[in-house]
């Protein structure tokens, strides 16, 4: 006998269905620390019956469930089943594959198979006595066990050495014997204690007993009382009928004429009678027609609602798609003007900056023009002075000083306004330089704040990129949906007839995404179909592939449907409308809308949804704006919301 495989699915780690066949010989399994190796000496020891939670390293039977983790969904169920040789029938059962398999659920229940069939967990520790497997057997020796067997007390390894010679069995039905042997003695000490009570009983009893005997004369001696007193009033009841025996003579004279008035009225009373049934029978004919006139009128007038909804929905799709293109339009022009704006500013800036640059040589040059010709008003200043000082000594002649005098004060006079009008000049090419200097800094700090704001633009620019690359490889590979789901739409370019999954199918708007997806639940990851010749071809593709399981809605089948009770609720106080009503979808999908919503209202609070469902008998499933779900029946579910995938906001 050996183990040929191992299949556990759901266990602690083991996610997605995993089977490990064993052949003969030694087989080792490795990896480093936190891989897993533990949990399938774990999945063993639990599928033998192992009851103790510290054994299988958790604190609740629970934590051998797989819990999910961000990506992946918790699983409600672990299973882990192992497959024996049993061909030299060391196991005492007529088949030569012995499959023992477990399965735990959430709720707490459990189940124990063997070759297919439910059994207890005391068949599967009989059948693996003294074989050594077992939960407590030498088959299975954890980390530390080693030492701990050799180490420990003579008893406990008393019991490793009763199982390997077989005796196990053996004790183990001694030990059940001697507990039953133990329970009745208890019983018969039991009924000892009984014995003895009624035994004290029996003093009292016995008085009881002839007190019941004089009651039983007293008795005896009333009945004959009642028996003479019978008699005597029986005589008396004789006379008196006498006396009415005469009297029915009068009274049965009385009984025929009143019997044959009797007949009369009859008579009268069956012709009224018919009467009476041939008017209800044309009342009800009227009321017949009258009711089938009003059901005419209310479907006739169910078929106008729907018409005006279709074209109310019809009208708000286009109002809507119009607003949106309008949105879009503007935007994009906005974002175009802006552009250009930066673009002509940015050319303007650099413009003023190359005139600045082109007129600084400029004045840089009229600059130098101004000192040299200061240098030679000044020259000719100092020549005017010697000139003057020269006209003022005593060799001068009289006669030319006159003449040169004059000569002399006009040049100086000319010179002088020479000189004003180039310091104005210069101030004005000082005030020039000056603004200019002003103008480059004002367009230098101008032309950094749009540098940063270009900067800033461009990190915006790549940080939306990036996002929308991001949610685009997302929604391609298909992130948070089930591994069935991203396998069939990865067939959805080869195979015609796959429209998509619900999630992609629909827009909701931001305030409803947490109601929707609530109202939705696991249908938000079904995949919609033509019809049901490419749900049945896709079911064949995940069956043959093992790739898991999915859900398909056929188009060609769906038939929706709206509820009458939620329609009428929408109109109390805190509905906001019915599911199918608040989302945008394309009109083929109408159907497939109120299929899945149809019959869901949407609340703004729980407060608000708790009195609708109160005045409508639990008969309603609603959900509110933060996800609470009221369910018909009256169960409630909320709490904090936790969306990691986020399916719908995507």
């Amino acid at each position: 006998m050996y183990l040929k495989s191992i299949e556990i699915q759901g266990f602690k780690s083991f996610a997605n269905k995993t089977v490990l066949d064993f052949s003969k010989g030694i087989t080792g399994i490795v990896g480093p620390n936190g891989s897993g190796k533990s949990n399938i000496s774990d999945a063993v020891r639990w599928v033998l019956g192992e009851q103790k939670v510290k054994q299988l390293r958790g604190s609740s039977m629970q934590d051998v469930i797989f819990a999910g983790t961000q990506l992946r969904r918790p699983q409600s169920s672990a299973f882990v089943a192992i497959t024996l040789d049993n061909s030299d029938r060391i196991l005492n059962i007529d088949y030569d594959e012995v499959t023992v398999s477990r399965r735990l659920y959430r709720s707490g229940e459990s189940e124990y198979m063997l070759n297919g069939t439910e059994c207890r967990l005391k068949d599967i520790n009989e059948l693996f006595y003294d074989t050594g497997i077992g939960k407590d057997g030498y088959s299975i020796i954890g980390q530390g066990q080693v030492d701990k067997i050799l180490s420990g007390k003579p008893e406990e390894r008393r019991d490793l050495f009763d199982e390997a010679v077989g005796i196990v069995k053996f004790k183990r039905r001694k030990a059940l014997a001697e507990k039953k042997l133990s329970d009745e003695e208890a019983n018969l000490t039991r009924v000892t204690d009984i014995l003895t009570e009624l035994e004290r009983q029996v003093g009292p009893l016995k008085r009881q007993s002839e007190q019941a005997r004089e009651y039983l004369s007293i008795r005896d001696e009333l009945v004959n009382a009642d028996a003479n007193l019978f008699v005597r009033d029986m005589e008396d009841t004789l006379k008196g009928l006498d006396t009415v025996n005469a009297n029915a003579d009068t009274v049965e004279q009385d009984l025929a004429a009143i019997k044959q008035e009797s007949e009369q009225l009859n008579g009268k009373y069956n012709a009224l009678e018919e009467q009476i049934h041939a008017l209800d029978e044309k009342l009800q004919q009227a009321k017949d027609t009258v009711s089938q006139s009003d059901v005419l009128k209310t479907n006739l007038q169910g078929q106008i609602d729907v018409l005006n909804e279709q074209i109310n929905t019809e009208k708000n799709n286009a109002l809507h798609y119009t607003q949106r293109i309008n949105a879009l339009g503007k935007d994009v022009f906005d974002r175009i003007a802006q552009i250009e704006d930066n673009r002509s500013l940015l050319r303007w800036i650099r413009d003023q900056i190359t005139f600045i640059r082109d007129n600084k040589a400029a004045t840089d040059e009229m600059m130098e023009n101004i000192d040299l010709d200061l240098e030679m008003i000044g020259s000719t200043m100092d020549e005017t002075e010697l000139t003057v000082s020269s006209c003022m000594g005593p060799d001068f002649e009289l006669e030319e000083r006159p003449v040169k005098e004059d000569h002399f004060l006009t040049n100086i006079e000319d010179q002088r306004k020479e000189l004003a009008a180039l310091g104005q000049r210069l101030e004005e090419v000082n005030a020039i330089i000056a603004s200019d200097t002003a103008l480059v800094d004002r367009l230098g700090t101008e032309n950094q704040q749009l540098r940063e704001r270009i900067v800033e633009k461009n990190r915006e620019l790549d940080r939306l990129k990036n996002r929308l690359e991001t949610l685009r490889n997302l929604a391609e590979r298909y992130e948070g949906y089930g591994n069935a789901v991203k396998m069939v739409m990865d067939q959805r370019d080869r195979r015609r007839g796959i429209l998509g999954v619900v999630a992609d199918l629909i827009e909701v708007p931001a305030k409803y995404e947490t109601a929707i997806e609530t109202a939705l639940g696991g249908a938000i990851q079904n995949v919609v179909t033509e019809d049901e010749a490419t749900a049945k071809d896709m079911v064949q593709f995940l069956k043959q592939h093992r790739y898991g399981r999915a859900t398909f809605l056929p188009l060609s089948n769906i038939r929706g449907r709206r509820d009458n009770n939620c329609e009428q609720a929408s109109h109390e106080r805190g509905a906001i409308g019915l599911a199918c009503d608040l989302i945008d979808l394309d009109k083929k999908y109408i159907s497939l809308a109120e299929f899945l919503l149809g019959r869901v209202l949407v609340v703004d609070n729980i407060d608000n949804a708790l009195q609708i469902q109160r005045k409508y008998r639990q008969s309603l499933r609603i959900v509110t704006l933060e996800g609470e779900q009221l369910n018909p029946g009256g169960s409630i579910s909320g709490g904090a919301f936790r969306n990691s995938s986020n399916l719908m906001g995507r």
